[in-house]
């Protein structure tokens, strides 16, 4: 694939709730309105039918695959599933025919398959998986949303460079702000795990030397913090931030069920919803996991977003458009850049952080 040409962005056409129709729609409007690359991966026959049915089998072409991951299957997929459509596009990647992959499939399952066969990044730790939260003017970068369960400190410091390249490369934030999730905003709040990584990303944040990647660390912040915009990227482990995401989560669907209770009670309630129904479609449209693409797993020799499993056609869309946007910006490069610019010597971070207390 050559620099000067658009990504080529592999969708695993079988994966997720409503696959492979909503997948194969979702790619054709994406080809179509904005011009994007796209390879669909999957069984042939049946996605070429679909593509037929649009007139569209000479807009976007397939690649086949037999397997295909099953939305409950988790870490072992990969291995039992050498031929699954993830894995097909992960090959796809690694051979330079295409850039990114796209998957509605499990996320467990499209983890460890991607993990496994694009490998981290020299020098990454562990894969981050980040998801973007519905704040304004941009959306702010929460990770890990839970592919580390478990997590050590300078694994956070990475997190918040893997962040601050997203924030970057996806919304155009020049210099991203970093917090950390913790249990109190003061200095020293936390566990073990939260003082130490605190520290580390104090100690990166205050070198200046030449040449460093600039990290603006403001401190910690809490659970209320996460849709304030207070900073633009949040790192925490994968446990913290799937529970802190879920619960987001929970609390927006509690919320825009009373809301929709409260706007149909009565006539006059809903004579007054029409008036507003723009802004209320402006909302809605604000808190739909569908506009914002999916997570992607940073960290790994490729770039990879994982849509929500129930998503519509335009869930697809806007995750391969995601895709497209840090596959374009060069996200991969971005993220080596920030980890490999530095000038302290190898291993710095790991003795620090395994430092007396």
């Amino acid at each position: 694939m050559k620099r000067s040409e658009a990504p080529v962005i592999a969708v695993d056409a079988m994966g997720g709730d409503h696959a492979p129709a909503a997948v194969v729609q979702g790619a054709v409007h994406a080809v179509r309105e904005y011009g994007l690359r796209l390879v669909l991966v999957g069984r042939a026959r049946e996605i070429t039918a679909l593509l037929a049915e649009q007139e569209a089998t000479r807009e976007i072409p397939v690649v086949h695959a037999e397997d295909t991951l099953a939305m409950n299957e988790g870490a072992l997929a990969s291995w039992r599933r050498p031929r699954s459509t993830v894995a097909v596009a992960c090959k796809l990647i690694r051979q330079g025919d295409a850039a990114a992959l796209v998957s509605a499939g499990s996320t467990g399952g499209v983890v460890a398959t991607s993990t496994v066969r694009l490998r981290t990044q020299p020098g990454v730790l562990r894969a981050a998986l980040a998801v973007a939260l519905p704040t304004r003017p941009v959306p702010t970068i929460l990770l890990d949303a839970g592919a580390n369960a478990d997590a050590k400190p300078e694994m956070l410091v990475q997190f918040a460079h893997l962040g601050a390249a997203y924030a970057q490369t996806a919304y155009g934030v020049a210099e991203p702000r970093v917090g950390m999730l913790t249990i109190g905003s003061e200095p020293g709040k936390g566990n073990k795990l939260a003082r130490k990584a605190a520290e580390l990303l104090h100690a990166t944040a205050a070198d200046t030397t030449a040449g460093a990647p600039r990290l603006d660390f403001r401190g910690n912040i809490e659970g209320h913090d996460l849709l304030s915009s207070e900073v633009d990227v949040v790192v925490t482990d994968g446990f913290t931030g799937n529970v802190a995401l879920k619960s987001v989560e929970g609390a927006v669907s509690f919320a825009f069920d009373t809301i929709r209770e409260a706007l149909t009670s009565s006539r006059l309630a809903k004579a007054g919803t029409l008036l507003q129904r723009k802004s209320l479609r402006e909302l809605t449209d604000r808190f739909d996991s569908d506009t914002y693409g999916g997570a992607v797993l940073l960290g790994l020799n490729g770039t990879v977003v994982i849509a929500h499993g129930a998503s519509s056609p335009r869930g697809i869309e806007r995750a391969c458009l995601l895709a497209n946007d840090l596959a374009g910006g060069h996200i991969v490069d971005q993220v080596r850049r920030r980890l490999h610019t530095t000038p302290r010597p190898h291993g710095w971070l790991h003795r620090l952080s395994h430092s007396e207390e």
